[in-house]
């Protein structure tokens, strides 16, 4: 075996996102596009000679292709060990949770999330660090400073190992361990969730439907949730991981979800519904026929904590994306511990967790997690809930009626433009900007505006600031609009508008969010101009 050093010249467009670089397949099918990007990875992040490195992905397109060239570029930059997930796979959340319980270096996890998958879908790679959680912003500027300067990359000159079977292989003086990918991982939830109570409801003829979305959660929720909690077998539905993800949308949503929404808001519903996505970080959770919004899941898992083994004692406290509804804040007001509002991207949330700041943490884009591992984690949300209707024994919709009762309901919702023209785009998000002076004391309808910014974070934990997070128009009954640009689309640009109004009043808990939002969704369509400017009349997906 050789180790071979092969000239190469930069690519522009190597810059990682929220959620590190994502692009088409072709893309990344290049001559050398894969390379020079893990190549710029190994230069940035000073990993000491022979350390142990995690490897794995979400069973997309192109995944065990990319496996098979990073574990031979791992062997020429001097990597003593890599864990490799059985056949290529890796759950996010299982990934962060195999870095922290081997105590290895880092891993890198190849996944484009909740972005269609195929030969022209979207694929993706991103660098955790040592205590499981995405790179920070500090790493990520890091490597996308390598990838504009790089010449050359190393690699050896092998044959590829063997990924379906478990066992320990030799790779020019690495070892290669091909590792269960869901074994750790439902060790974990198993320590924190009263699995015997859960059983104990589902015997009871509680009925359930998973929909994994031919995504890599699959695996993982029928070894959890029909082997170890004994849910009927097919509980689980597209549990089998594909490469183009059944030619399905793997995002758990409304929307995408359509086969899963048919089954709980149908006939002889099952009393619990939920979905993940991609890479298994995802969750949605429905009741029968009753849709819970993520923002709404954070609040609930929060105010119910105590219910469930692994928080028996409570919460350090709760963290939230800007773009959140503010529903966690009631709790956290409510319990006596600090909220913190954070930047969208789970990076922020790890220096919280790791100084002991918060427990929880939740993003409006359905994602949920707490300081077990350092990613959200789509099947840890479903697992929590179903605890909660264990001990509570009543269904999802009786429990977030009664949340609302206590606390107030924060109506919300998110409009999504995808596939915008990125022009059109960033025309929308320039003219908001210019519009700040003009909007600020303005009287829309109901609604006077009693501040407009573009979110800044100072990290309270090594004091980093991050700018630029997105445009906030405030009113002064606490409503409510943000206007934002994701980070993790690979096509065009996506602009996404988030409506939030604060309603105490029981009586009108049960109106349909859409109908209640309906003059925020005019004033926020107006002040952005957004159907002139970008010739789209309604968004592709309402959640």
């Amino acid at each position: 075996m050789t180790i071979r050093t092969i000239p190469t010249q930069p690519f522009t467009d190597q810059k990682p996102g929220t959620s590190g670089l994502r692009k088409r397949v072709p893309v990344f099918q290049q001559a050398h596009y894969l390379e020079n990007f893990v190549q710029s990875i190994f230069d940035s992040i000073s990993a000491p000679a022979n350390a142990t490195l995690v490897l794995g992905g979400d069973g997309r397109y192109y995944n065990r292709e990319a496996i098979q060239v990073i574990l031979k570029m791992a062997a020429a930059n001097g990597f003593g060990r890599v864990l490799v997930g059985k056949g290529g796979i890796l759950s996010t959340p299982a990934a962060s949770c195999v870095i922290r319980k081997h105590k290895t270096y880092g891993g890198i996890i190849l996944s484009a999330s909740h972005n269609p998958g195929g030969p022209e879908g979207d694929f993706g790679i991103k660098y955790n660090v040592t205590n499981g959680g995405p790179a920070p912003e500090k790493v990520t500027e890091a490597i996308f400073a390598r990838s504009k300067q790089i010449s050359e990359y190393r690699i050896l000159e092998a044959a590829d190992i063997s990924l379906d079977s478990l066992g320990v292989s030799d790779l020019g003086g690495m070892q290669v361990e091909v590792i269960d990918p869901v074994t750790d991982y439902a060790d974990l939830m198993a320590s924190l969730f009263d699995f015997a109570a859960i059983r104990d409801l589902l015997a009871g003829g509680f009925r359930i439907k998973f929909d994994a979305m031919h995504a890599v959660t699959g695996p993982y929720a029928r070894e959890i949730l029909e082997r170890q909690l004994n849910a009927p077998a097919g509980s689980v539905m597209n549990a089998e991981p594909l490469p183009d993800f059944g030619n399905g949308h793997p995002d758990p949503n409304l929307t995408y979800a359509h086969e899963l929404v048919d089954i709980v808001y149908g006939e002889n519903a099952p009393d619990f519904g939920a979905a993940s996505d991609g890479d298994g970080d995802r969750n949605m959770i429905l009741g029968k026929g009753f849709f819970v919004t993520p923002s709404d899941s954070l609040a609930i898992l929060a105010a119910n904590a105590t219910l469930v083994p692994g928080y028996k004692n409570g919460l350090a406290g709760i963290a939230r994306s800007m773009p959140t509804s503010a529903a966690a804040d009631r709790v956290a007001q409510a319990l006596g511990i600090p909220c913190y509002e954070t930047p969208t991207g789970w990076k922020f949330f790890g220096n919280l967790m790791d100084a002991g700041k918060v427990t929880l943490c939740g993003e409006e884009s359905f994602g949920t997690g707490s300081d077990h591992v350092r990613e959200k984690d789509g099947l840890w949300a479903v697992l929590f809930w179903l605890n909660i209707l264990a001990a509570r024994k009543q269904s999802v919709e009786a429990i977030v009626y009664e949340h609302w009762a206590k606390y107030g309901r924060n109506v919300y919702s998110r409009h999504d433009y995808e596939g915008l023209p990125t022009d059109a785009a960033n025309g929308v998000m320039k003219h908001l900007h210019g519009s700040f002076a003009n909007l600020q004391g303005q009287t829309l309808g109901n609604y006077k505006v009693l501040f407009c910014d573009d979110f800044s974070y100072i990290d309270p934990v090594d004091g980093s600031i991050s700018t630029g997070q997105g445009v906030r128009i405030g009113f002064t009954d606490g409503s409510r609009i943000v206007f934002r640009l994701s980070g993790t689309g690979t096509e065009g640009a996506t602009l996404r508008i988030y409506l939030e109004a604060f309603e105490p009043d029981v009586a009108k808990h049960p109106l349909d969010a859409q109908a209640a939002l309906s003059e925020l969704i005019g004033i926020a369509l107006q002040i952005s101009e957004l159907r002139t400017r970008t010739g789209r009349e309604q968004p592709t997906v309402i959640t």
